[in-house]
């Protein structure tokens, strides 16, 4: 009788013995799986970023960068411009600008223009105000004067803009370079300068405090609209499209989530750089990012270009559109692309 039962108990025992194997190998795969997924390398990219701008942080800080497979670093610089300088010298691999500096880097080597940040709006033209000494009381007022202009960037073009329109000649003023806000600030508070065009409610709070200076103009009231955009190196486009299409989508992301949390946001900028919250929600509102490319943002970059192939600041002519790589962003947001070459 009992070798009966262990006749028939063989293929029951054969049975669990088998399964209890598979379940191993099940167990391991995943195992495996999951180890492979939590090991995955995330792409180490350096970013430049200034002290006003609240999109990339956000983006490192609430995950986006990392969620698209991103280990971001942001390196902080004075003013835009700067920062797309530092991609000459492989300081960062990707940075953001006006249309003037992005112009500026694309012709002078292996870069491209990967995405618009939008911005080129008469509400945002009106946040950048034109500060002068109480002497001055028209625009025929600035000639002979000394007039401030953050080197690299798009404000001599505005300069010659806002004299034209006024029928006046730029070249009868003097204009003086210098590298950030902060030291237009002491130089138009200091005498050294008559004239300098600001934006940021931080900074506009402080000149708006100068004695013996007071607001003449604003960029609103002139035809100049600044478009905002983001270059990287063709060498990161071509050999990691998906790391740019990642980076894109988080940045997206996170210009949206900095609009529908303002307060988090301002706490954040707050935390980081200790601009006043105040002034992170003045601002956020009135410099709405929306990553994508229309064909107003390739207007906005043409325009700007003959400009400065005009006088001589681009000292070679290129053709614009080859060096606009839209294919990443594509990619990422493929709805928020409607210019076609």
């Amino acid at each position: 009788m009992n070798h009966k039962l262990t006749k028939s108990a063989s293929p029951l025992l054969l049975l669990l013995s088998l399964l209890l194997i598979l379940s191993g190998c099940s167990s391991k795969g995943d195992a495996a799986a999951s180890s492979d997924s939590a090991s995955k390398e995330l792409y180490k990219l350096k970013i430049a970023d200034t002290g006003t701008n609240p999109v990339f942080r956000t983006a490192l800080a609430k995950g986006f960068f990392k969620d698209n497979g991103i280990d971001a670093e942001i390196v902080n610089f004075g003013t835009p411009a700067e920062g797309v300088n530092a991609l000459f010298i492989k300081q960062v691999d990707v940075a953001y600008g006006a249309d003037f500096p992005l112009l500026n880097a694309v012709s002078k080597g292996d870069y491209a223009i990967i995405a618009s940040a939008g911005q080129a709006t008469d509400e945002a033209a009106a946040q950048w105000k034109l500060y002068v000494r109480d002497e001055i009381k028209t625009p025929e007022d600035l000639k002979g004067k000394k007039l401030s202009f953050m080197r690299g960037t798009f404000l001599p073009y505005l300069w010659d803009e806002y004299f034209k329109q006024n029928n006046l000649d730029v070249k009868d003023a003097e204009l003086v370079g210098q590298g950030a806000f902060d030291e237009a600030y002491i130089a138009l508070k200091q005498g050294s300068v008559d004239g300098a065009w600001f934006t940021g409610s931080a900074i506009l709070e402080k000149v708006q405090g100068l004695q013996g200076v007071h607001e003449l103009s604003d960029m609103s009231k002139t035809k100049v609209r600044l478009g905002t955009g983001i270059v990287s190196g063709n060498d990161l486009i071509k050999s990691h499209p998906d790391v740019v299409a990642g980076f894109l989508k988080a940045v997206s992301q996170a210009a949206e989530y900095s609009q529908a949390h303002p307060d988090e946001t301002a706490d954040l900028m707050y935390k980081e750089l200790k601009q006043p919250k105040e002034a992170t929600l003045k601002d956020l509102p009135k410099n709405v990012w929306k990553v994508g490319f229309t064909q107003a943002a390739y207007d906005s970059l043409a325009s700007q270009k003959k400009y400065m192939v005009d006088s001589g600041i681009i000292e070679k002519d290129f053709d614009l559109a080859d060096k606009i790589s839209l294919d990443p962003l594509r990619q990422a947001l493929p709805d928020q692309v409607t210019y076609t070459k």
